[in-house]
């Protein structure tokens, strides 16, 4: 959206229209109000973490260790001290 704003304040203004003050100060509230959007949303999430803490679980995606995987246990094996 602002980026449409300043093309067209740029446009206003080189063709001496009267919209190029107003559109610019839009264009300029706009990016304001944008930005300080998304730092409230950034900040208000970091403190919730921050308060809350992270819940640490493996995602759905996660892989099972490889013991799991070949279906062994270490308990079965010998030390390499007993191997040799």
């Amino acid at each position: 959206m602002t980026l449409i704003q300043a093309v067209v304040a740029f446009l206003c203004t080189v063709a001496g229209a009267w919209p190029a003050f107003p559109v610019t100060v839009t264009a300029v509230a706009s990016t304001v109000v944008a930005t300080w959007s998304v730092l409230d949303v950034w900040i208000t999430r970091q403190v919730w973490l921050q308060r809350n803490g992270v819940v640490s679980e493996p995602s759905s995606t996660a892989r099972p260790p490889i013991r799991a995987r070949r279906g062994e246990d270490r308990t079965e094996t010998a030390p390499l001290s007993e191997a040799a």
